[in-house]
């Protein structure tokens, strides 16, 4: 997120996209449940926490075209978390440069820029940590050697873009405090509000998207912690509450009944589509 380029990208270092050491006694990786379709439930929070750091709302408030394209964004989106995490390395450097040329423009002089790692470290820290939760609210606690290598693992969202490894706290463990610290510093915005306001609201939108937004809403709320809710002036209620258990409490036995293929075809669709716009050289982010 700095000044504008004119050439396109350098390909990214590729140790950056070096996988962890395994940690010991793990049993699951990031690879093995990034996919989870399930995982689209804790999509919308994954943003609301995004927007709540001032630097990355404010960014996102004024040059984000979601509004305009919700679908076609995320697509996007899910492309650069599918490549980052199931893709080759040919395509994460591929994709790490279509990233750096769009956030080109997303600049503002003593406001915030996408090239700000400390930022980034906060958008890569909300895709490691929702991921997990969701996950767990689906499937069970992970064991502490495999939240570790989870943790670990979902740190190339941001080490492929502008943050530095040696910027992650140490161990899963210190990432809480740093969570915990990150969220005190949450502040509101009136701009930043009003947008997230408006990625809730149906208006204006196509009936697929207001067939499943009121679902992704109670989701997206629910999922923030109260502060964060505060912070983005986002409703919630005791009939929210009460709608938000019961989704949870049928949901579950119920996905877990599905295949685990189905659960995870609609990571592979996202992964072929990239790959075919690629092979045509189109748009891809």
């Amino acid at each position: 997120m700095s000044a504008l380029r004119t050439s396109p990208a350098p390909a990214p270092p590729t140790d950056r996209f070096a996988g962890p050491a395994p940690v010991p006694g793990a049993r699951v990786r990031l690879e093995d449940f990034i996919a989870e379709q399930a995982l689209m439930l804790g999509a919308g929070s994954t943003v609301m926490y995004q927007l709540a750091m001032k630097g990355v709302g404010l960014g996102v408030a004024e040059h984000s075209t979601t509004l305009q394209r919700p679908v076609d964004r995320l697509r996007t989106t899910l492309s650069y978390v599918y490549v980052m995490t199931l893709g080759t390395l040919e395509e994460r450097q591929a994709i790490a440069r279509m990233v750096n040329k769009a956030h080109g423009p997303v600049r503002s002089t003593g406001r915030y820029s996408a090239f700000d790692p400390d930022l980034q470290l906060w958008v890569a820290a909300t895709l490691a940590r929702n991921g997990e939760v969701i996950h767990e609210r689906v499937f069970g606690p992970l064991d502490e050697a495999s939240r570790e290598q989870v943790y670990r693992d979902a740190q190339i969202f941001g080490n492929a873009l502008q943050v530095r490894p040696d910027m992650w706290p140490a161990t899963r463990a210190e990432f809480e405090d740093y969570w915990e610290a990150s969220l005190a510093r949450l502040e509101p915005d009136p701009a930043v509000q009003c947008f997230a306001k408006q990625l809730l609201s149906t208006h204006g939108q196509g009936p697929l998207i207001r067939l499943v937004l009121p679902l992704q809403s109670l989701m997206t709320r629910g999922n923030l912690d109260p502060h964060t809710r505060t912070v983005l002036a986002l409703p919630w209620s005791r009939r929210d509450q009460r709608l938000y258990d019961l989704f949870w409490r049928f949901f579950v036995p119920a996905y877990r009944l599905l295949p685990r293929r189905l659960r995870h075809l609609h990571a592979h669709l996202v992964l072929r589509d990239m790959r075919r716009r690629m092979r045509r050289g189109k748009r891809v982010i």
